[in-house]
Parts: C-alpha cells; structure tokens; sequence
C-alpha cells in the first residue's frame, strides 16, 4: 500500500501544510485507518479508494475523523491527478485528467481542478452566526491572548476576528488550556489594520496601503487555526477554515475574490472566491517523498 508525503498550499518543500495520501486497494475498517494516521502523526491524512467508479475521500487526524480538509484534498487531488491512472493502477506518466471529483461521507461530492501548477477546490461555504462575545468562553480569550476580539462567530469553528494583524501574530497561546475547549478556533484579521471598527463594521473599511514584510501588497486577510483538543495545537494551513473566513472577508471588503495567508511557522498563501454559497479555494502543492505500507502490519491487527 502506497503514501506519500505533500506539503499543500505552497509551491517549495517544507513550506505550507504537510498531508499524508494513502491509496488503499480496498475499503478498511476505521479502526485501522485510525491507526495508520496515528503513526503518520501528522495533523490529516488523507485515504481515497474506489467506490461505484469514483474516488472515495476520507481524512483522520491522528485521534479522530473529520468531516472536511482542505490541505488534505489539495494533497490527495495532487496525488491522484499526478500518480493515479483514470482506469486504474498507477499511471508510469502523470495523468492528463484536468480535475478530479472525491465523493465523501460527511461534505458530499468536492470537485478539484487543476491548472498547471495550480489546484482550486470547490468546497461548501460555511458563514458562521455571530455570538455576543460573552458567549465565548473567558477561558478560550485569555489561553489566546490578553487582547479582545472584536467580533465572534461560530460555524463549524469558532472564529474569533482581531482589530490588528500583529495580534494574530504575536499570539502563544495556552494550549493546556485550550485543549480543554471542544471546538476548533479561528482567529483573523485584516492585513495592517489598525481599527478595531472594521471587523464589527464593514461601512468602515479602508484598505490597508502597505503589507507586512514579505507579503506582497495584494494579499487581504491573515489567519492562524487552532484545534489543541484535538491532539494539533496549530495547523500550518487550514482550506476548510477559509470556507468561515471566506464569506465575512467578503462581505466585510465588498469584493469575493480574496488573497489569503495563514501565518504559522510554516506559511501558506491561499487564493479564495466566493461564489453562491460556494468557497473556491486554490493552492499549489508538491509531493515530498513517498513510502509503503508493508501488508504483514494488517495481519498483525
């Protein structure tokens, strides 16, 4: 059994969102997927085989399955438009399939096209319903850090929106205590601003004239992705989380066609458009190594 190693949503080695992409020959049981992204111990990875003729999407961090990731489709779109032949088997020469559809458990049918170098995911938007920040845990504010967002959402994730990009910078958080928090974490803001009243009201947005250090001008929006009660204190690159992100950024800078940058260690850059109730989200990607599985691991289970 095949894997690879991708790092997603960049276009360098050990830059962006690193995902394991595991072929299986067969469907196998949770248990053992379980495991096998356990001792990946990489924040997802991705399992596709073959129902009814399609490509069948799974991801699992090392403790549980989730229902959507991005960097983890961008990785295994990569894998299987690249190594993966359209009748089966793998290909001696990449495959010239334009774009590839993943049937999945939880997110239904997610289309990837790819452009040269370039993968755009079509995944669903999921705007969060704003909260009264008060109804966010005081706990979950002061692990993150001691200033206050000014605006607070819950979709999927709880994303929680900063009056200044150095904020979401500067952030080290307590993730022994934010292990205790069930709920993944947003945390965003505009690039450069330094008025708290544009993320609570669009009316006063300006846009922001300079960028941060090598960031180039056109970028608009800057996040990081906790999930410390999942076993992952930071994801470099989160797609999915963009699928929230999105439709505020959006709405907030009156244009749907944004540029995205996760800033963890690592780095990433997005490209994101929301389109109905749809979020494109698009990336490079490149394959780092490549292993197998040996079959005597299964009957040892």
């Amino acid at each position: 059994m095949k894997f690879w190693q991708v790092d997603a949503f960049t276009s360098r080695p050990f830059g962006g969102n690193p995902a394991a992409v595991v072929i299986l020959e067969k469907p196998l049981p949770d248990e053992v997927l379980q495991n096998i992204a356990a001792e990946m111990n990489l924040s997802e990875t991705a399992f596709i085989h073959e129902a009814n003729g399609q490509p069948f999407l799974r991801w699992f961090t090392p403790k549980v399955e989730v229902d959507l990731c991005g960097h983890a489709t961008l990785a295994a779109a990569h894998i299987y438009l690249t190594h993966f032949s359209a009748c089966g088997g793998f290909a001696t020469h990449a495959s010239q399939e334009p774009e590839v559809t993943f049937a999945t458990k939880f997110a239904g049918p997610l289309k990837v096209q790819r452009v040269d170098r370039l993968y755009t995911m079509n995944f669903p938007a999921r705007p969060g319903q704003q909260l009264n920040l008060h109804e966010v845990p005081e706990f979950v504010l002061n692990a993150l850090t001691s200033h206050r967002p000014v605006a607070a959402f819950q979709a999927r994730d709880l994303m929680l929106v900063y009056g200044n990009e150095d904020i979401v910078r500067a952030m080290d958080p307590d993730f022994s205590s934010l292990k205790k928090f069930d709920k993944w974490i947003i945390v965003t803001s505009l690039l450069n601003s330094s008025n708290p009243s544009i993320a609570s009201n669009p009316s006063n947005v300006s846009r922001p004239e300079n960028s941060p250090a090598g960031l180039p001008a056109n970028f608009d929006f800057i996040s990081r992705f906790f999930c410390a009660g999942d076993g992952i204190d930071e994801d470099p690159v989160t797609g999915s989380a963009h699928c929230t992100s999105t439709p505020y950024w959006a709405r907030v800078l009156k244009k749907n066609k944004l540029r995205a940058y996760q800033a963890s260690s690592r780095g990433g850059d997005l490209t994101v458009e929301l389109v109905d109730d749809r979020v494109l989200i698009s990336g490079e990607a490149i394959s780092v190594f490549e292993g197998r599985i040996y079959p005597s691991v299964f009957s040892n289970l």
